[in-house]
């Protein structure tokens, strides 16, 4: 059995898809991009900036899930231009506790809106 998670400190899903399920144990969270919940608009400023929207926005569809990013097991990190990874890697691992997940980060042609990098995770409900 699946359960949808859904809150509004987090931004609308703007298509077919949840912000995330609840399945086994487990907490799939969909890829988040630097968009503030209130405006839906994309935050200004460069990677760092974005990054750190990014994993605000993960951190609400967790806590809606009742789950948080110190349980996440694994993320992968969606890029524009990997030049950015040291800058995005700076951010993200600020929000991240003392056993950060498994991790994969690619570069990719482009990211909705233009973004510069989108991120999705897999936790363990709580």
């Amino acid at each position: 059995m699946k359960e949808r998670v859904q809150t509004d400190s987090a931004p609308k899903a703007i298509g077919p898809y949840s912000q995330a399920i609840k399945a086994n144990g487990f907490v799939f969270a969909s890829g988040q991009i630097p968009l503030d919940p209130q405006t839906m608009e994309i935050v200004e400023g460069g990677i760092r900036e974005q990054t750190e929207r990014v994993m605000t926005n993960l951190s609400a569809v967790l806590r809606a899930a009742g789950t948080s990013l110190d349980s996440v097991v694994k993320t992968t990190v969606f890029l524009s231009d990997l030049s950015d990874f040291a800058e995005m890697n700076e951010t993200y691992g600020k929000f991240l506790g003392e056993v950060p997940p498994a991790r994969a980060t690619v570069e990719v042609s482009r990211l909705p809106r233009n973004v510069k990098v989108e991120i999705e995770v897999i936790a363990l409900a709580e």
